[in-house]
């Protein structure tokens, strides 16, 4: 797992990611942990970002999706991130 900090763009995150799926989670998210352990059992890398360190993309990752919970989960495995959403659609995903 990788942590990412100090870039202002969600979609930096996504385009500079090497891992399989980038998250974006909150502190003290059961969901988030879920996710992550989805990702792990399914032997998949993923880069997490926590939102608290980020003023402002949180509303972005809003505006561009429309999905206002955490995590917000995207598949980075291909040319083009895709939008899977969010623990329980990450499931239905795999």
């Amino acid at each position: 797992m990788r942590v990412w900090e100090g870039m202002a763009s969600f979609l930096d995150q996504l385009m500079s990611a090497d891992t399989d799926f980038v998250f974006f989670s909150q502190t003290i998210c059961p969901y988030c942990v879920r996710a992550s352990r989805t990702l792990e059992a399914n032997d998949l890398t993923y880069t997490e970002v926590n939102l608290d360190h980020y003023e402002g993309m949180r509303r972005e990752l809003v505006m561009e999706t429309g999905h206002r919970t955490v995590p917000v989960v995207f598949d980075t495995r291909g040319d083009k991130p895709i939008f899977v959403g969010g623990s329980d659609h990450l499931i239905d995903y795999l």
